[in-house]
This record gives C-alpha cells, structure tokens and sequence, in this order.
C-alpha cells in the first residue's frame, strides 16, 4: 500500500493559474507563490459583495482516538465527489502545524486520494503565514520587555504580564522560563514562557477578523497585562498595532492551492481546537463561498470543541450561517470508544462497536441543538468487516439518521459520491432552524455551565478559586458579553482524557480563564490543559528525511 507522500508525489499538479481560472479569478484577484500555490486578494471578497454566498457544509467527527478518524481526508473527498456529480465547489481548510506534524498527530492536509497539495509545502512552511503570526506574536512580546526596560511609563505591573512567547513546534522545555537575567543591559527579569504559535491570540484574531481594518482593530484590544494598579494593559496602549498588522498584511490573503483530483482549495490559518477555536480563517470561507455553489470545511477534532467554537464564535464573528454538517465516524475509533485497545482494532467486534455508538450519539444530539441538517460519515478502513459497517448504517437507519459509507482515502472523489448526493439533498429538503447555544446576554459562568452539561454531557461545573476571582474581575470590565472558548482535551467528552465513550455523572473543572479580547473571546481552561504541547517518545520526525535531490521522505 502507498503512503500519503508517495500518492501525493506521484499526482499531476495543474499550473495555479489553471485553478485560479476555474474560479473565474482576474489577474490581479491573485499573486502566484510558486508553481503550485497562490495568494487571494484580501479584498476580492468586496469585489464579489453582491454575489449569492455558496451552501456552507460543516465537516466535524466524533472524539478522535489513535485510531484515526480522517476529518480532513472526508472534507477533501467530499470536495471532489461534489465535483464530480456536477456541484461547482470550494474546499476551505486549516494549515497544519509543525508541532503535530513533527511530534504525533501529522499534517491536516487529507490522505490517501484525498488529499491537498503539494502536501510537503503545506505541511511544512507552507507560504510563511504561520512564522508571520510567530514573529508578530514575539515582535509584541519584545516591545512589552523593551517598554518595561526603558522606564515603564505604562506602569505595566511584570508579574502580571499576560502575554507569551511562542514557537510553532511542541517543546515542553519552554513552558516555563525566565527572562532578562544577566545584568541591567539585559532587562528587568521575570518570569516568562512559551505558547505553541497555534494558540496564540494573534493566530484566532487573523482567522476571525473580516478585513485588514478589523485586523488591526482587533489587534489593537489585546490584553497584555495588567499595572500595579490591576488595569488592563492592551497593544494600543503600546501604540504597536499598526507595526503588528505590517507584519501580518500578507500573511491575511487566504492561499490558494487543489486537490490530488485538482478541486481548488483555500487553506489559510490553523488554531487548534483543544486549546483554541479550531477553524480555518473567515475570510477564507467566506472567500470560498463567493467562488463556489458548495464549500466543504472542517472544524477541529470532535464536535465538542471546533464544531462548538465553528457554531458559536466563528459563525458570529462572520455574519453567516452553515447549511449542513457532517459528522465523521471510523468503525476503529468507535471500537476504542467501545473499550478495545489499540492492538486490537483489527478483530471484529460487535459488542465494542456497539458500546462505542454512544459517543456518536451525544455528537449528533450537539449538531441536532443547534437545528442543523446532518449525515453520518462512516469513513472507511481496510480493516472494517462488512458486518460492523452494517451495524453503523442499520443503527442510523433505525433512528432515521442519513448515513452514507465514505471511501475516499482508497477512491478519492469516487468513494464520496454517496455522501455528497445525501448532503445535497439534506440541504434541498431539510428546514434548517439554525440556533446559537447559548445568548451573549447570559453571564460567564452561565456560558461554561451551559457548554458543559448540553455539549459534553456534565452533571456541573467546578470553579478553582483563581477562576471565581477571574469570573467577578473580566464582569466587572464588561467582557462577560463575548462568547466562550473552551480548552478541554480532545480525547474525551469530559476534561479527562481517560474517560472514553459517553461519560455520565461527571464535572467539569474550570481551572482558569484568559481574556482574549481582540479575538472577541474568553478562553476557559479545564482540567490539566496545556498550551504548550511535547513531542512523544518517538516523534514522527524520527522517519523523516530527505534525498539528494531534494525528495521529501516519511513526511506521512
């Protein structure tokens, strides 16, 4: 059997200027990065203002497991099996981050015939947007240091600077640092620390700003820190906001490159949704939306975070509105939820699938709170049995729930066409009633709570005193109005990522939160989240290499 690189080598890359021409883009709608890549003008969205908006479909999954589920190996085939039944489509995806992609997770780019490309250059810098966040990101962090060192006139308190270093990789080593030792001329020491780039505030805010005057207004509300006095400090206050959105102006352009069956595709942002909003930026989806009738994207792992955050920050933030979503399901992944081990996925088993059912149940009932049109994804593996691919379709089919089999890692486009004939129709014949989960209206704490028991399925919250102090505090500074971010962990429905399945009878423990202002959200961190991830034992860079002519290897 190949593997992802050596499909994806062996594939007929067409000239960008061919897929920037099926989309009827003008000369000066997009510059060419290369051969194979292209940026969007930021401003073509303006351009075609007065054109109907393309049917947005929302690709999200169960909770992933080591056993994969394939989001984004779905997203991309479903893009091309719409193609190909005559649907004029857009695909609109994250950029991976070289964290995962060198520590354990890999790329985003899809699998197999399902895949974007050239996949080496968007798993690896891509077109430079993720540095440009990370230097904005440090560039931010060195003003604060440098204003402090030079006489501190903003009063900023140094034990209360909120705002981190990042680097787009996973090093546990730099959680926790000091800076500014070694003398006067090296600044005021204090401590410090590092955010993988993909949680930074900077990385939300480009994805969530509609244009580069609500970039920079944007930038302009981070919250730094605080001053002696327990104020809050923002980017304005430093007067850097315009230097930030130098730094970022190309960085906005969504990018443009296809599919292994040459379906355009707009890649552009990448946060994470366990400790972030987990969705590709607005203004490629919106960008997608005004070039295609369909536009397939993807929301982060489960969806108890990217498709919660999609439904109720993104969709906010963007003034639209999706019109059908898929929810993925792998037999093997299910099996784990079940109570099999890894090592033991291969092996048919009802009874574990049959237990595992119940996670799939709770996402559905999310999607179904929110009035969404919805088809089941069985994303299929070589090693699914027939009877436990009937077991999945026969239990939908007894609840009146649309299921579709999807082999699109083996088929490409071909393998979805199913699927895309069921999510055509759903969006032609089902009344969508579209509906936030919670109002902006409600308190902070009432936005957690309700977060928790109606997507995760908790029995209650639990406040650590820090968090109680914080909920009174961002009130009384007005920021109760914004919606909620949550990082949990992706594994399970609860915040242990232990407890796989369906737990019941549990708490969710809010163990702080964090002001992301210009983002226009609250961050709430549960449980033992981290926002700086570490490699595992043997990282996927270990099987990595390169030939003597330049050839990736082992990059998946």
């Amino acid at each position: 059997m190949k593997t992802d690189i050596q499909i994806a080598q062996e594939a007929d890359l067409k000239p960008i200027e061919e897929i920037a021409e099926k989309l009827d883009l003008q000369r000066d709608d997009w510059e060419p990065y290369g051969r194979t890549k292209a940026k969007i003008s930021d401003h073509l969205i303006e351009k075609l203002k007065h054109k109907k908006d393309g049917k947005i479909i929302l690709v999200t999954s169960i909770n992933p497991t080591p056993a994969g589920e394939g989001k984004s190996t779905v997203t991309v085939g479903l893009g091309q099996a719409l193609n190909k039944i005559g649907k004029h489509t857009v695909i609109a995806l994250r950029e991976p981050s070289l964290g995962p992609v060198m520590g354990l997770k890999g790329g985003a780019a899809g699998g197999g015939y399902s895949q974007v490309l050239p996949m080496e250059d968007i798993n690896l810098h891509f077109t430079g947007d993720i540095h440009a966040i990370t230097t904005a990101n440090n560039a931010l962090a060195a003003m604060i240091d440098n204003h402090i060192h030079r006489g501190n006139a903003l009063n900023i308190d140094p034990r209360k600077i909120e705002w981190k270093r990042v680097m787009d990789m996973n090093d546990r080593a730099l959680r926790e640092i000091v800076v500014g030792l070694g003398g006067p001329l090296q600044g005021i020491p204090r401590e410090d620390g590092f955010n993988i780039t993909v949680s930074s505030e900077i990385m939300a805010i480009l994805c969530l700003a509609t244009s580069l005057k609500d970039l920079k207004a944007r930038l302009a509300k981070i919250v730094i820190g605080y001053t002696y006095d327990d104020e809050p400090v923002t980017v304005k206050d430093l007067e850097v906001e315009g230097a930030l959105t130098l730094l970022l102006k190309e960085a906005f352009k969504p990018n443009l490159v296809q599919t292994i069956e040459n379906t355009p595709a707009i890649i552009h942002g990448g946060p994470f949704a366990n400790i972030a909003h987990g969705c590709n930026s607005i203004m490629a989806t919106k960008t997608a939306a005004k070039l295609g009738d369909y536009v397939v994207t993807e929301a982060g792992f489960g969806a108890d975070l990217g498709a919660e955050k999609f439904l109720n920050i993104k969709t906010r933030a963007g003034s639209f509105e999706p019109d059908a979503v898929v929810i993925v399901a792998t037999i093997r992944a299910l099996k784990m939820h079940g109570g099999l081990k890894k090592n033991q996925l291969t092996v048919e088993d009802l009874d574990a699938l049959a237990n595992g059912m119940e996670n799939l149940e709770k996402h559905i009932e999310t999607i179904e709170k929110f009035g969404l049109p919805y088809v089941i994804a069985i994303n299929k593996f070589p090693t699914d049995t027939d009877r436990e691919i009937e077991y999945v379709e026969k239990w939908c089919e007894e609840r009146q729930i649309d299921v579709a089999l999807a082999d699109v890692w083996a088929k490409g486009g071909d393998g979805g066409i199913l699927l895309a004939e069921k999510i055509v129709q759903k969006i032609d014949t089902d009344n969508k009633n579209f509906t936030y989960l919670y109002d902006l209206n409600m308190s902070l704490e009432e936005k957690i709570k309700t977060i928790a028991q109606q997507v995760y399925g908790a029995a209650d919250i639990q406040l650590s005193a820090k968090a109680k102090k914080q909920l009174k505090a961002f009130t009384s500074r007005g920021w109760d109005q914004l919606p909620i971010c949550m990082a949990k962990t992706q594994y399970s429905l609860s915040d242990n990522p232990n407890l796989l399945g369906r737990p019941k009878d549990f708490t969710i423990t809010i163990r702080e939160l964090s002001p992301s202002i210009g983002a226009g959200f609250i961050v709430v961190l549960t449980g033992e989240m981290l926002t700086m991830p570490g490699l595992p034992k043997k990282p996927a860079a270990l099987n990595m290499d390169v030939t003597d002519d330049g050839k990736a290897v082992g990059l998946f």
